[in-house]
This record gives structure tokens, sequence and C-alpha cells, in this order.
């Protein structure tokens, strides 16, 4: 293609530009919004199943995995509270990225944005708990405080084939049985597009911004590992097992 023909092509994506920054003050939530969430009804309906699935995934009890005496040395971490409180996940995952997407919209005034924003979100969020629920789940792998879970006063029981015989409170056993970047992984992306971070006009401030909830987001998981609710290998899977390459 010759070089004014890629001139040409620039001047008109530059004008296509500006026409829609012109534009966007026209499409609100008062005049598109109705228009926009019934366009996207059944994604909408999508997104109640996928909420629906995941309650009923956090409700049932996982696997019953057999725990025998000499596997409890990996088990015996202690019991203690999450440095990130459960109630603050939603905060930092979910109501923190919509704050973000409404301040953008109160300066473009692009319901279409902030309706897709939205809606990426939550799908991201629930589709990622889903999946991890549901292998959570399946597996059933004990948490390393789980012999604390188990047995609270510290008095280990097992039945005749040598599996433990739980006496502590059922809701935190459960719990020892189980294991949100996605939030904060969306939310950079978001960032990443809404600031233009690869315009290749070199500004490393705008690549420091999207890490910045990358960052936060991995702090998180890492205080799950601290705390001794997760095993370092659910972060940090190893790259080889013993029979080979994983």
């Amino acid at each position: 293609m010759p070089w004014w023909d890629l001139r040409s092509l620039s001047r008109f994506w530059v004008a296509q530009e500006r026409m829609r920054e012109v534009q966007l003050g026209a499409h609100t939530v008062r005049s598109h919004g109705i228009t926009v969430a019934r366009t996207h009804m059944h994604d909408w309906l999508i997104l109640m199943l996928l909420f629906l699935i995941e309650a009923f995934l956090y409700e049932i009890h996982p696997f019953y995995r057999f725990v025998g005496k000499d596997m409890m040395s990996d088990l015996k971490y202690p019991l203690k509270s999450n440095t990130v409180p459960v109630w603050a996940v939603p905060i930092y995952s979910v109501l923190l990225p919509i704050a973000i997407f409404l301040i953008v919209y109160f300066r473009r005034r692009d319901v279409y944005d902030l309706h897709h924003a939205i809606l990426g979100l939550l799908f991201s969020v629930l589709v990622t708990a889903v999946i991890t629920d549901a292998i959570k789940d399946a597996v059933g792998r004990p948490r390393p405080d789980f012999f604390w879970r188990c047995f609270p006063d510290g008095k280990d029981v097992y039945d005749t084939l040598g599996n433990v015989v739980c006496h502590g409170d059922k809701i935190v056993i459960k719990e020892g049985h189980k294991r949100s970047f996605a939030g904060l992984g969306f939310l950079s992306l978001y960032l990443s597009g809404k600031i233009k971070v690869f315009d290749r006009r070199g500004h490393v401030a705008k690549l420091c911004l999207v890490f910045l909830p990358l960052l936060v987001a991995s702090l998180v998981g890492v205080s799950r590992v601290d705390d001794y609710w997760h095993h370092w290998q659910d972060f940090f899977p190893p790259p080889y097992h013993a029979e080979g390459p994983s």
C-alpha cells in the first residue's frame, strides 16, 4: 500500500474517533439504558444462570477425600483468620471496578461502554467462580489448617480404615476441604484500553497504572497462602511432576 494511502487511512480513523467523541454524550443511561439492557437480555439471563450454579456449588459439600494420620503432618498449620477478610472480596473485585466504570461514564456519557464494562466484569467473576468452585468441589483437597478444623481440641480420631473422624464445627470442616483475581484482572484490561497504554508513545506511567490491579490481586492471593488457607501449589504450580512434564 502506498504511503499516501496509509496517511489517508490514518486521517480516516482520526476523524472517526473525533466523531465518536462528539456523539458520546448522546448515549446516556436515561436515553439508551433500557434499549441496551433489552438488546443484551439473553446475556443477563445467562449471567443469572451462572449465579445460581455458583450458589449451588458453594452450598454442596466437596468430595470426601481420604485423610489418614500419616497425611496430617502437612495439614497441621495454625487456624488463622484471613488477612483480607471475606467481606472485602466483593468490594475490591466488583464494587471498586464498577466505581471506576461510573467515573468514566460521567466523563464520557457512553452508556454502551458502561453497560459492556459491567456485564464483562460480572461475567469474568462468575465464570471464574463457577470453574474454580467446580474443580474445588471435585478435588476436595484439605486446607493446610485442616487438622485444627477437624479436631479443634487437638485430639485426633480415626476410623478402622484410618480415615479421620472429625468432631469440629461442620461448616468449618466443610470449608477446610475447599480452596478474586478475575475482577481486578478485568479492571486492568479495562484501564489499558481507556488510557491507551499501547499507543506506542512510550508513557511507562500508564503501564504502571495497569499493573497496579494485578499487583493487588497477587498480594491478596499470597496472603491466603500466608494465612494457611491455601497450599502454595494452588497459586504456583510446579512445572514438572515426578512422572515428567505437566
